[in-house]
């Protein structure tokens, strides 16, 4: 993992490090629960923002589970991420009908804006760029999510303007 410098000057790695005692208490509140591999892997994602490797091997100690497959699981859903995502999470839906109302040129407006492929997560770590299938909304298509938040009938040329209010409620805390 590369280092991140953080706000008060610890690397990333230094931040996550101090966050393995909170994980053993999340493993130790759950190990004894039937199934509990996937409520601590949720658990732990929500810790550290994602599923840092360390974490993933801790969590196969811990519960005497086969490290592969641990892995196996986080590979199998795509809720979970191996790589720290953004504070907020860009999906665009390139279901058929956003498709052809301009789907994809809309990822490759999030990505030249972003300078982030899909799956990657920007520098200071406020976005993540992501595929949706189908968001429910086609007839007002191409539709965007930001978080919890839907766009429908987006453009192009709104690129700028909605990744500025996120980057504008970051200024202002």
């Amino acid at each position: 993992m590369c280092e991140v410098e953080c706000a008060n000057g610890c690397s990333l790695e230094q931040a996550e490090k101090e966050l393995y005692p909170q994980l053993d208490q999340i493993i130790d509140r759950l190990k004894d629960e039937d199934g509990a591999l996937i409520p601590v892997l949720q658990e732990t994602q929500e810790l550290f923002g994602y599923l840092p490797e360390g974490a993933l091997k801790k969590v196969s100690l811990k519960l005497d589970i086969p490290y592969s497959e641990v892995a196996g699981v986080v590979n199998f859903y795509s809720f979970f991420s191996t790589v720290p995502r953004g504070k907020h999470l860009i999906r665009v839906c390139l279901g058929t009908a956003c498709y052809v109302r301009g789907g994809k040129e809309l990822l490759e407006g999030f990505k030249k804006a972003l300078g982030i492929s899909v799956g990657e997560t920007t520098e200071d770590r406020l976005f993540s760029l992501d595929i949706g299938r189908c968001f429910g909304a086609c007839g007002l298509a191409p539709v965007i999510m930001i978080d919890d938040q839907v766009y429908q009938r987006v453009r192009a040329c709104k690129i700028d303007e909605i990744l500025s209010e996120y980057k504008n409620d970051e200024s202002e805390q």
